[in-house]
């Protein structure tokens, strides 16, 4: 902490990538998988009280349904496999993508809101 109580600014990407406290960059921002923690144990800063709502969510399946149809298509129009070969592949490729992508995706949404204190996040 600096001098005055105040933070010096941390990098959005590092906060929202390893899952850290977007005032301090030390403290978890998750207690289990997607659950924000009350407040950071480093700063007390209240992260609870700001959601993310379904922003990360429909990021998420935006990335992963291009990514998914693309190669589906590709795979498609250069190998004409049988259609359950597409459900062997694509069910679980879109299942694990989403699942991997959405816990940073929800990071880097709550470090841009507080980055430009937007949910409330400037009335702290």
């Amino acid at each position: 902490m600096a001098d005055g109580g105040t933070y010096p600014p941390v990098s959005v990407l590092k906060a929202g990538l390893l899952f850290r406290c977007p005032r301090c960059g030390r403290g978890k921002l998750f207690r289990g998988y997607l659950r924000v923690v009350e407040r950071c144990r480093d700063c007390g800063f209240a992260l609870n009280e700001h959601d993310s709502a379904d922003g990360p969510a429909v990021f998420v399946m935006f990335i992963v349904g291009a990514v998914v149809v693309a190669l589906a298509f590709w795979l498609e129009f250069t190998h004409a496999p049988p259609y359950w070969l597409h459900a062997v592949l694509w069910l679980p490729a879109v299942t694990i993508l989403s699942l991997v992508l959405l816990r940073p995706a929800k990071a880097l949404l709550i470090a841009l809101q507080y980055r430009h204190k937007a949910a409330g996040f400037g009335e702290q």
